[in-house]
């Protein structure tokens, strides 16, 4: 359901201090406990989205081979608004500034000529949106984006706010990847030593399975 959340004007530093603070510790909970990626992100658009009072925050992961920008998690936009079309590189100069390692603001995209759908924005409701990429170890994998749903500008305290969510998201896709690696080998170990059949039984093995002592 998207979120309709408002932007409250009135809320002093501290309050969005504290904000700040208990959506980042609990995307970094999830991040210590959880494998499932699509659970982590999920969780990350949703709680950036509600301790930044925005309509609705996504982030999607480039696709390098074909320069695309994949949704991978969203939280507060509409199922038409998703099916709009790809994000293509070449056509969204806002992802272009974004992947350099910039982070970047639009006043309003139903007007900025940087943002690749303009129309569905406006239809969709968006006005301002604010968006930093996605850096592990200086490789931009993707794109965290903020949409709010009236005219707003973002500060220096949001910027490292989101920046900080989009560290964690990174980092989150790189255990995942190192985890699917590490899985790999040792699928590929334990079938040059045992066999096929062993693989299988480890695969439908319950978690938190161990072995009785000897």
């Amino acid at each position: 359901m998207p979120n309709q959340q408002a932007f409250d004007s009135s809320r002093g530093p501290t309050d969005i201090g504290h904000e700040y603070f208990r959506a980042l510790y609990r995307v970094v909970t999830a991040v210590n406990s959880s494998l499932h990626l699509h659970t982590v992100l999920n969780l990350v658009t949703e709680k950036v989205a509600e301790a930044m009072s925005v309509k609705a925050c996504s982030l999607r992961l480039l696709n390098r081979a074909t320069d695309t920008l994949t949704i991978s998690a969203m939280y507060g936009l509409s199922q038409q608004y998703m099916q709009k079309g790809p994000v293509k590189l070449e056509k969204s100069q806002l992802d272009q500034e974004v992947l350099q390692g910039q982070a970047v603001y639009i006043q309003n995209a139903a007007t900025d000529q940087r943002f690749q759908y303009p129309e569905q924005a406006h239809a969709e409701g968006i006005v301002s949106v604010f968006c930093v990429p996605l850096n592990c170890k200086g490789q931009m994998l993707g794109v965290l984006r903020v949409y709010s749903s009236t005219e707003r500008s973002f500060d220096d305290f949001d910027e490292e706010f989101l920046r900080t969510l989009a560290s964690v998201s990174a980092l989150a896709i790189e255990n995942a990847r190192l985890y699917g690696a590490l899985k790999q080998d040792l699928d590929n170990t334990i079938l040059a030593l045992w066999g096929e059949q062993s693989v299988t039984i480890i695969e439908e093995a319950p978690q938190g399975f161990t072995s009785a002592p000897g």
